[in-house]
């Protein structure tokens, strides 16, 4: 039977009466005990615990260690211990207070960290602490068991979403909605981060994410995107979705800025009641985080639902470096970036001028000789209207 990570984390709390935490061996934090205090005192009133110190409330607060943390726990040889380990205080690395560490462990294989603050009056030799890691190796088949059912839910998954999978995605299907049980029913919703490498998938090697994110189903990468199918809470209510974007893009192993490419974007497909439009909203998904990625300026996450005209021009093939229609080529130099950006605002804001120079921050009168000079350039008429929609989407299809 499944035990809740949570349960986990308060029963080794209270054996010791000392807060806890429970992180993955990548150092995202799983689970953590209340800090309010500790043990009773002699009045029986609760003994004030240890304050926390900056490492413990950054892990709290961002759920993650930094890497200098992660490499100095490391330090003392916690990855290969089969036991309790004592940590020493060192301020000059945020450690202020002491700790011991449960390494979280099945069958020899290190799946986390139980973290315990310390005071320097629990001898390792307690018999508590020998309560507390066999509550760890229970922890550490649970993650194991949660990471072998996410690697085949991912498998299923990959599947699941191509678009010509004929009875193999078929298969797939029926084996996802089997092994989510009654969540495959919905609502749920896909999300997409991208790029991400084939390589570096979230539970791989490591703690896997649904134990922190609990409504986060499943998770592939495919097409050089993560795939995560998130089960919301209501059928319109993408609080759930919006959270598993937000740590997916503060993963560590997501593809990280380069200083000739932006950041990853996340992107949310429509609602679906069930797994049968799979493949569709996966192009929702793809489709809504590269309209993150061509606003300006970029944004982090975007919903299918709300790209506009990118709904449109994301069903588009566009070929890397496909040239630009011959009317709008000029225009899209870089010597003309300003005419461009006048020319995309000015019809975002449905032709009104003063709406278009108020936004630009620039006179009406220079609003109307940028426009002459757009005219020119592109042999366009901007009273036209198909003239007018064909700049518009030349400008929008140049951005994805």
């Amino acid at each position: 039977m499944r035990e809740d990570y949570q349960a986990l984390i308060d029963e080794v709390s209270q054996l010791l009466g000392t807060p806890a935490t429970l992180e993955g061996r990548d150092f995202s934090l799983i689970a953590f005990g209340a800090h309010e205090g500790g043990a009773d005192g002699d009045d029986g009133e609760p003994a004030a615990g240890p304050a926390l110190d900056s490492v413990r409330t950054r892990t709290i607060l961002q759920r993650r260690s930094t890497p200098a943390v992660r490499a100095f726990f490391e330090s003392f040889g916690i990855a290969r211990a089969s036991g309790p380990v004592r940590i020493d205080p060192d301020p000059s690395a945020g450690v202020v207070h002491g700790r011991i560490c449960l390494p979280v462990r099945d069958r020899g294989v290190v799946y986390g960290y139980i973290w315990l603050l310390d005071d320097g009056t629990l001898e390792l030799t307690d018999p508590r602490l020998a309560a507390a890691m066999a509550v760890a190796d229970r922890t550490g088949a649970q993650l194991a068991a949660d990471s072998r059912t996410e690697e085949r839910t991912g498998e299923l998954l990959y599947s699941a979403l191509a678009e010509r999978g004929g009875a193999v995605r078929d298969e797939a299907v029926a084996g996802l909605g089997a092994a989510l049980g009654e969540a495959a029913s919905g609502p749920l919703v896909l999300v997409a981060v991208a790029p991400w490498p084939e390589e570096s998938v979230p539970g791989a090697g490591r703690a896997p994410l649904p134990a922190a994110l609990p409504r986060l189903m499943a998770q592939c990468v495919r097409d050089g995107a993560l795939a995560a199918l998130v089960r919301l809470r209501t059928p319109h209510g993408l609080e759930a979705a919006r959270a598993v974007a937000d740590r997916l893009l503060r993963t560590p192993g997501r593809v990280e800025s380069a200083a000739q490419a932006p950041g990853p974007t996340a992107g949310l497909s429509s609602p679906r009641s069930g797994l049968a439009e799979l493949p569709a909203a996966w192009h929702e998904a793809r489709a809504a985080a590269r309209a993150a990625a061509a606003e300006s300026p970029p944004s982090a996450l975007a919903e299918w639902d709300t790209i506009g005209p990118y709904r449109l021009l994301t069903g588009i093939p566009l070929a890397p470096g496909s040239a630009p229609d011959p009317a709008v080529r000029e225009l899209l130099r870089p010597a003309h970036q300003e005419l461009a950006r006048t020319a995309e605002v000015f019809l975002d804001c449905a032709g009104q001028a003063g709406r278009a120079a108020a936004a630009l921050g620039i006179h009406r009168q220079t609003l109307y000789y940028r426009l002459s000079r757009i005219e020119r350039l592109t042999a366009l008429d901007l009273d036209n209207g198909e003239h007018r929609l064909l700049l518009h989407m030349s400008l929008k299809a140049a951005r994805l």
